[in-house]
């Protein structure tokens, strides 16, 4: 038996391994200077600051002067998008994105629209892919920003930004990404994806919470969205956190250490848990696309449960529903539904998130787990007995 209660929700948030909290340690009693000082103090933080901005750098193929931090990467991407938005809109006004980014891309498109701009929110496949001919025919004169997420945080589809990358550069086309979900899990390298901006955060890789980063490429300019002081290169003032800087740094150096064999650990984790409930469990479908996914990501719809409903009974395995609360009603995830995934099937959707700390036993116990609450709540839906009958 494992211990328990289980975490697999590695997607919304991980923990912190502790080598990098070992690391950070000294900078919050110790090496407390702030970098900008010029005594000893200061110079320590400095050098810290300066060995982890190189340690990001090394883990994306990226110069370490093209590595600004932030607070994570929410912040990363309002400063790629709005940033770049109000620094290149002499050039045009028109930015494209797709319908199932996260809300931290979203969000800031819906401001630029209120703002001015016209954005275009491309669809995506059945499988939560892009198509390449529908990215290049959203592109018009009066584009200056491209923005596709790497990884998507609900399905674990990969897209094929190699791919968009290219069309961008023939079309001088400014792209960002937000790789927060892929950097550390898969190889990212920001010279092979032909990308501008990347944004990034630590507490999905096992680093601390707070602390992100945007690699901005050289030659890109962003106009700030926070002003006071002009630290980073002046596109991001704050005093930088020395502390969360180094957890940032020594998660990128871990992560790099145990490539490629903890990606390949997780994904034959990923495949005991996917191919025993989809082989136990009737009337259980895969989201997102079968291969090009997440080695942690499994999104699941069991016909006839509602995912709140399974979460609750789920009371020791830790996962997530694949519905969003919205105010006083639930609403069926907007990545499904852009996938064409029915509100029914959306609605009974579960994602699990497997990480760096889950073992083979906890993914046992969990098929046992999941098999045993599907079949409780199916015994209690009248509505189940009623579909079998029909069909």
């Amino acid at each position: 038996m494992p211990r328990l209660p289980i975490y697999m929700d590695n997607h919304a948030t991980t923990r912190t391994d502790p080598r990098v909290v070992e690391a950070m340690l000294p900078y919050f009693s110790e090496a407390f200077g702030n970098a900008n000082s010029v005594h000893s103090f200061g110079q320590r933080a400095a050098e810290a600051v300066d060995q982890a901005r190189l340690q990001v750098a090394s883990l994306i193929g990226a110069e370490a002067k093209e590595v600004v931090f932030t607070s994570g990467a929410t912040e990363s991407n309002n400063l790629a998008l709005k940033g770049a938005a109000a620094m290149y809109r002499r050039h045009g006004n028109h930015i494209v994105t797709t319908q199932i980014e996260h809300r931290a891309v979203l969000d800031p498109c819906r401001r630029l629209e209120r703002d001015g701009f016209h954005v275009t929110y491309v669809p995506v496949d059945r499988f939560g892919q892009v198509s390449l001919e529908e990215i290049a025919g959203a592109i018009t004169p009066e584009t200056i920003l491209v923005s596709v997420m790497l990884a998507n945080n609900e399905v674990g589809t990969l897209q094929p930004l190699v791919e968009i990358g290219k069309i961008c550069r023939a079309r001088k086309v400014l792209l960002h990404t937000d790789a927060t979900q892929a950097v550390g899990k898969v190889p990212v390298d920001v010279g092979a994806l032909n990308v501008d901006l990347l944004s990034l955060s630590a507490h999905k890789m096992y680093g601390p919470k707070g602390i992100g980063a945007l690699y901005v490429r050289r030659g890109v300019r962003l106009e700030p969205i926070l002003d006071g002081g002009g630290h980073e290169r002046g596109m991001r003032s704050g005093t930088l956190a020395v502390p969360l800087i180094v957890g940032l740094g020594a998660t990128c150096r871990l992560a790099f250490a145990l490539y490629p064999e903890e990606p390949k650990r997780l994904r034959d984790l990923r495949d005991r848990l996917q191919d025993a409930l989809l082989d136990t469990i009737d009337d259980c479908t895969l989201n997102g696309h079968p291969a090009e996914r997440l080695p942690g990501n499994l999104n699941l719809s069991f016909a006839h449960v509602q995912g709140d409903a399974l979460l609750m009974a789920l009371k020791n395995v830790a996962v997530s529903s694949g519905s969003a609360c919205t105010s006083a009603s639930v609403e069926p995830s907007y990545v499904l539904r852009a996938m064409g995934v029915p509100d029914e099937a959306a609605h009974a959707s579960i994602r699990f998130g497997l990480g760096r700390f889950n073992t083979q036993e906890e993914v046992d116990y969990t098929i046992e787990e999941v098999a045993r609450c599907v079949r409780h709540l199916r015994a209690l839906n009248p509505m189940r007995e009623f579909a079998q009958t029909q069909g």
